[in-house]
């Protein structure tokens, strides 16, 4: 039997409804903080909330909040959020990229994780099989200590590059996958390594239906995609609204191109609303009711027009694509 699991619970696929694939809803970045970047802590949860309504009030029925543990969650103000506006939430386990973990890590993780300063000294110090356990223990048990349940696995890495420590959190995170039969997602910067990330998956004998690969349209080549979805996984565009990396029309025209080759299927959409000036009810931004209000009616007209079934299309990156991708298998 498939299920989704969410901080509420585990649910049905078919219960999970117009999904974003990746977002963030409140969290606190240690490094962000070291480097006091406040734009890039959503630190007020009634702000969060208030944007998150306003995607439930157009429609909206499931986040999949990716932030990790090395990224600042703040699982019980997540979870309120869920329970206060009836709303799935999807947690995350694991990791993200090795830049962040030079911070320092918080006190209430030291008596789960050990005694260590530093995320890069955790990471490096622990053994594979710890840090699997670690991740196997927030999807199995609940996120940092709390009963609330992660419902996918991440690792990422770096621009152009992967650290002998981020090839270490992803073991670790394919170990923890193989446990609990939890979905996979990566963080690519900038859409780069997504075909290195694959190779070592395999060598871990990940099936990579299982995985999704973040942050696709911040690398727009319809063939690098293309080698990405052959292999059967998912792969997230979640960069919209985001024009100072590309005009929508590049992004759109990359998601058509993969469903002119036959894999609209794997695709899934979202927008990493990730910086207090992308949210509405923190700073003005375009906030995360864009994508569910503007972007959609956009992309049907853009896709209908190119001779798609642009509704129909909606319905699969939103809808059936997440309910597939984010299940247990």
């Amino acid at each position: 039997m498939t299920f989704i699991r969410t901080l509420r619970g585990d649910i049905k696929p078919q219960d999970l409804g117009f999904t974003y694939a990746h977002e963030h809803i409140v969290c606190r970045p240690p490094y962000w903080v070291e480097k006091q970047e406040s734009d890039l802590l959503l630190d007020d949860k009634e702000k969060s909330m208030l944007d998150v309504e306003d995607f439930k009030r157009h429609g909206g029925k499931a986040i999949v909040d990716a932030t990790a543990v090395d990224y600042g969650r703040d699982v019980q103000a997540v979870h309120a959020i869920s329970e206060e506006l009836n709303i799935h939430i999807v947690g995350t386990a694991g990791f993200n990229k090795s830049f962040l973990w030079e911070a320092s890590i918080k006190e209430e993780l030291k008596p789960l994780i050990g005694n260590y300063q530093t995320y890069t000294e955790w990471i490096d110090t622990a053994s594979i099989n710890d840090l699997a356990a670690f991740v196997v223990r927030e999807v199995e048990e609940g996120l940092e200590g709390t009963r609330y349940k992660a419902g996918q696995v991440k690792f990422g890495t770096g621009y152009n590059r992967i650290t002998p420590l981020e090839v270490k959190t992803l073991q670790a995170v394919a170990r923890a996958h193989h446990e609990t039969k939890a979905p996979l997602h990566s963080h690519t910067e900038a859409g780069t390594m997504a075909l290195e990330q694959i190779e070592l998956l395999k060598k871990e004998n990940v099936d990579l239906s299982f995985m999704s690969f973040g942050h696709m349209d911040r690398n727009p080549d319809p063939y690098y995609h293309e080698q990405i979805a052959k292999t059967g996984a998912y792969l997230c565009f979640d960069g919209i609204a985001k024009i100072k990396y590309a005009p929508e029309s590049t992004r759109i025209q990359c998601i058509l191109e993969l469903v002119k080759k036959g894999y609209e299927n794997q695709i899934l959409v979202s927008g990493d609303t990730a910086r207090k000036t992308y949210f509405k009810h923190y700073d003005y931004g375009l906030g995360l009711e864009y994508i569910i209000a503007k972007w959609v009616p956009r992309f049907i007209d853009d896709a209908t027009k190119q001779g798609f079934d642009g509704e129909g299309l909606i319905r699969k990156f939103f809808i059936d694509n997440p309910a597939r991708c984010f299940a247990f298998k």
